[in-house]
């Protein structure tokens, strides 16, 4: 494995990290006071469109830092609108 394919790792590692803390924020609190839809599904739609546009389909990084990162800030996007409805009630 060469250093770029290392380098790779990093957002398949950073992005869906950072995207699972935001989660379990949203399920310890039950709560997305602060937490804005709009740039969560930008962040899903974007990385979706990167998978596409970097036609790496079959590799690691991509499938991890782009589409498992997507589906989880689509889950993100989903509790929102759960817990905003929920509050709204």
């Amino acid at each position: 494995m060469n250093l770029i394919e290392w380098i790779g790792y990093i957002p398949a590692v950073i992005f869906p990290a950072a995207t699972l803390m935001q989660l379990w924020h949203l399920l310890k609190t039950k709560t997305s006071a602060g937490v804005p839809a709009f740039t969560w599904l930008a962040f899903a739609v974007g990385n979706l469109s990167l998978y596409v546009y970097a036609e790496k389909y079959t590799e690691l990084q991509s499938i991890i830092g782009q589409l498992a990162t997507a589906a989880l800030q689509i889950y993100v996007v989903f509790l929102i609108f759960k817990y905003r409805k929920n509050t709204a009630a």
